[in-house]
């Protein structure tokens, strides 16, 4: 019970990632505020975390508007008196992200999309979490997320590897920013995870685009690590809980590679 009683707030909770980090931190022992757009799943989350007796609370939060942000997270602090955690493991479809097309023929609007949604929002909840941190002296955790495109060699994916390489400096500005409030900033990298939408789309995609059938590329993929091992959204939740817990006090301003070494990144 690593996270006993730490109040957290997880943003995109009805996506695969930030599911199983809620899940994951829960069962650490802390108190979750879950959010995200759709209700339905949001709220059947939250009812699975407390049937196994943590604690849950569901919210209808758009993690890119302003507005919703901050109400959520003044809630929170109106209940609680404190925020202790906040992670935000928000996405897009590969389809509107252009994922898998040729840089000539991409739309700058599609271009911008990852940039604007998901570097945006993680801009948006970092600094919201950060004014309330600050005002409640509570000296907490904002964990962001990015992905191993920003350190890896992939074509067609030009959009989404800026966004992800954004988020990696987004997360040392504030870092140096919020730790004069006492407050730390680390960012976690994972690698392709194939039981996620986002991945099997995205597969899909850049498959069709090379001209090779999408089982070889994600065969490919699924044997890219030293270790020869997929990593899974459960792995990658148990990351994170321990980086927001005291045991992760360490790791600040850092971006933490999770890819049991990747053998193709930088």
């Amino acid at each position: 019970m690593k996270l006993q009683n730490k109040v957290a707030a997880i943003f995109a909770a009805n996506g695969a990632i930030s599911g199983d980090v809620a899940k994951e931190m829960a069962r650490d022992g802390a108190i979750i505020y879950v959010s995200g757009r759709n209700w339905h799943e949001i709220n059947t989350l939250s009812d699975d975390i407390n049937a196994n007796g943590n604690s849950a609370k569901p919210y209808q939060v758009d993690a890119t508007n302003e507005t919703e942000i901050e109400d959520f997270l003044k809630q929170i602090v109106e209940k609680e008196g404190r925020l202790d955690i906040v992670f935000n493991g928000i996405g897009i479809r590969a389809e509107a992200g252009g994922y898998g097309t040729p840089s000539t023929v991409l739309p700058f609007e599609t271009f911008m999309k990852p940039l604007e949604i998901i570097l945006g929002s993680q801009f948006l909840t970092a600094r919201i979490s950060a004014k309330y941190m600050q005002q409640t002296e509570s000296k907490g955790t904002i964990l962001m997320l990015t992905a191993s495109l920003s350190r890896l060699k992939t074509p067609f994916m030009s959009g989404i590897t800026a966004a992800c390489a954004g988020i990696e400096g987004l997360t040392r500005v504030l870092a140096s920013e919020f730790g004069m409030s006492g407050i730390k900033v680390i960012c976690i990298n994972p690698t392709a995870m194939p039981e996620t939408r986002t991945i099997q789309e995205t597969t899909v995609q850049n498959a069709k685009t090379i001209g090779i059938p999408a089982e070889v590329m994600a065969e490919k993929m699924s044997i890219s690590s030293l270790l020869e091992t997929t990593l899974s959204t459960s792995d990658t939740a148990q990351v994170a809980a321990f980086l927001v817990s005291d045991a992760g006090a360490a790791f600040n301003s850092h971006i933490l590679d999770v890819d049991f070494g990747t053998t193709s990144v930088i």
